[in-house]
């Protein structure tokens, strides 16, 4: 049974922030006596602080925050874990505390081995000096001999793809050059804990793949220990064994990535039943003679929630400052990765479609989409005889839900979005 390399107990992080009264609030005149009482009032307060050892914060009040309240969780060694939640939820504030990088405020750690962080652009690198050289400032930094780096030297370069440039100072480098070579850095040197943040967006689409399929080695041919926070659901699921969703500085869920990315994205994309898409943003480009106004589910559907294999119908209402002759409708379906899985327009189906002056309303209907279980986000745009006349890109989110019928399939296993009706015929 292997050991735990990460151990977290109760782990707290608390911030205090200040405000400092607005002139234009409450009170629109300020009188000197006000002034001077306030000021003499923050003395005494930043005064006490450094008596007692506190932060010393700047503003007339302050407020605690906590970014993180009684997290605990373990991680075993080899595990490669993902941290998932939306923006603010704590996730990097953890792995800065994980990294030494900042203190607790209260909670426990125990850390078994080396530990190398990639959390920024940058992080330990300096922008005077070269390429050859932070390699060399990055490693000591990580805790790792010249010895150690002048072995691992070669492939650090080859893996950044940094060559003609290692003599050149790290401030010339593009955002994506600091992150090859300080990525390179903190995996070659083999530590025992790699903790990798969402720095890894920045890379390209070959960069990006190259860095996952390096933790994929650290982590099940070397052994070690992987930390990976990410809003990429795709590499989460495929690259992670275990997953974190994290929500308002706590844990919500800890278990299979199959299990926990699926309530993470249910929670942030439930759409209410009629969508206004009035509110929603569009290009400036947009004519603005024809616009989309309104999305609902069909009367006979119950929401959002499509069982997989059966069809998906909506009612569409789009308002027309006057008649036109010819009008397109065009949808897009998209999947969580980014990726477009399915396009519509009338002209598809063969169907002509014209506007009158006022509310237009059609009803679109998937008969067969066979999307596997998982959530999707659907586009719609709008041409008339002049062009483009409205498009909105994130109009309405849509989930499938697994059936009867999803189960006898292991899409998560195989990969794709789509399940298409396939003959099969032994030949003789």
């Amino acid at each position: 049974m292997s050991k735990n390399a990460i151990v977290v107990e109760n782990l707290s992080k608390r911030y205090l922030i200040g405000h400092r009264f607005s002139r234009g609030g409450a009170y629109k005149y300020t009188a000197l006596r006000d002034v001077i009482g306030r000021e003499i009032s923050n003395f005494a307060r930043k005064a006490s602080d450094v008596i007692h050892g506190r932060q010393v914060v700047q503003g007339d009040a302050v407020e605690e925050f906590w970014a993180l309240r009684d997290v605990s969780f373990d991680v075993k060694q080899g595990e490669v874990l993902g941290i998932i939640g939306r923006n603010g939820a704590g996730k990097s504030t953890l792995l800065k505390i994980l990294s030494r990088i900042t203190e607790p405020t209260a909670g426990r750690i125990l850390l078994r081995g080396r530990v190398a962080s990639l959390l920024e652009v940058g992080t330990g690198f300096h922008p005077e000096l070269t390429g050859r050289e932070n390699v060399f400032l990055n490693g000591a930094i990580l805790g790792m001999t010249q010895r150690e780096i002048r072995k691992k030297f070669d492939e650090i370069v080859v893996f950044a793809e940094v060559e003609r440039f290692l003599d050149t100072p790290v401030k010339h480098y593009s955002s994506g050059m600091y992150v090859r070579l300080a990525f390179a850095v903190a995996a070659h040197l083999e530590p025992e804990i790699l903790i990798v943040d969402e720095v890894l967006a920045i890379g390209d689409a070959d960069f990006q793949k190259k860095c996952l399929g390096k933790m994929n080695e650290v982590s099940q041919t070397l052994g070690r220990t992987v930390l990976f926070v990410s809003h990429n659901m795709e590499a989460v699921l495929k690259f992670c064994t275990r997953t974190i969703l994290m929500e308002t500085g706590g844990i919500r869920a800890v278990g299979d990535p199959k299990e926990v990315i699926p309530a993470y994205l249910h929670s942030q994309s439930s759409s209410p039943r009629i969508v206004d898409l009035s509110t929603k943003s569009r290009p400036d480009f947009c004519a603005g003679n024809i616009r989309l106004v309104r999305v609902s589910p069909s009367a006979a559907e119950g929401g959002w929630s499509v069982p997989f294999g059966q069809r998906l119908s909506f009612d569409l209402t789009i308002s027309a400052e006057r008649a036109f002759g010819r009008m397109e409708i065009g949808i897009g379906v998209y999947s969580i990765r980014g990726f477009e899985v399915a396009t519509w327009t009338n002209r598809c189906s063969d169907v002509e479609l014209s506007g009158r002056p006022g509310m237009n309303s059609f009803r679109i209907t998937y008969s067969d989409l066979r999307l596997i279980p998982g959530q999707y986000s659907v586009g719609i745009a709008v041409f008339s005889d002049r062009g483009l006349e409205d498009w909105i890109l994130d109009s309405v989110m849509f989930e499938v839900i697994t059936s009867p019928a999803a189960a006898k399939i292991n899409a998560h296993t195989f990969g794709g979005v789509v399940v298409p009706d396939v003959d099969v015929c032994v030949l003789e």
